[in-house]
């Protein structure tokens, strides 16, 4: 690839963009599910750590619930994160893509890379951001990490109504992956992506896929899990607990 079209350089800055503007109506009623504790700190924290663990990674910005912005500063204020990475707190919007919006928008000048990253997934090992960077640095225009699956996928018709649902397809397993983040971009592809596509749709990596551009995997992680049920909630305080025991974590 020549120097015009390689989209990054190899030194290039690179931001990180945690939209937590959910409520995760799903973990059931209480705090805005980013905020949920694990281990007595909530999964914003952990999900930010995990972000600045990465010598990479310059800034975090995070997209905070609309009225609660405040309190996620002070949050962010009370725990300790690494002091060689800056931390932003902009409030979110409607959805998750416009919260997106909002947090790229907020990124200066001179931050060529753009991480995306759940705040849901706040266990992700710092060899997958890294990994994620590496591949942008090398010429991806945006980057996923993914796991195989473990079940088999069958495709339905779906009911609205609780009636069984029929099968139409079962897809090879082996042509599908399970996707995570942090998800990685060249900024100006990123900045094109949302400017350019208006479908709801459910990753940032989905939107430079409808501009016809190549979306590449690396591998993900089964620590970088969604925290989602309260069963996630379960495991994800043993993943910490064998953490602890095994790196001081």
């Amino acid at each position: 690839m020549s120097d015009e079209t390689r989209p990054v350089a190899g030194g290039a800055r690179t931001a990180a963009v945690i939209p937590a503007a959910g409520r995760g109506v799903r973990l059931g009623p209480g705090a805005p599910k980013a905020l949920r504790a694990l281990s007595g700190i909530p999964m914003l924290v952990h999900a930010v750590r995990a972000m600045a663990a990465s010598r990479s990674v310059s800034l975090v910005v995070v997209v905070a619930p609309p009225e609660g912005a405040a309190e996620v500063k002070s949050l962010l204020a009370d725990h300790a994160l690494p002091e060689r990475t800056d931390f932003v707190v902009v409030p979110g919007g409607e959805s998750r893509q416009e919260s997106v919006k909002i947090g790229l928008d907020a990124v200066p000048d001179g931050i060529d890379i753009v991480l995306v990253h759940d705040a849901a997934r706040p266990l992700v090992p710092v060899d997958t951001v890294d990994a994620v960077i590496e591949a942008v640095r090398d010429g991806a225009v945006a980057v996923v990490p993914a796991l195989p699956l473990a079940d088999t996928v069958k495709e339905v018709v779906p009911s609205t109504d609780g009636s069984p649902e029929p099968v139409v397809a079962t897809p090879s397993r082996a042509r599908l992956r399970a996707v995570q983040t942090p998800q990685g971009f060249d900024r100006a592809t990123l900045v094109r992506a949302h400017e350019a596509v208006t479908d709801d749709v459910t990753d940032d990596a989905s939107m430079v896929e409808k501009l016809g551009l190549q979306v590449v995997l690396v591998p993900g992680h089964e620590e970088a899990f969604k925290v989602t049920r309260p069963l996630d909630l379960v495991l994800a305080e043993a993943v910490l607990a064998r953490r602890r025991a095994n790196d001081g974590f």
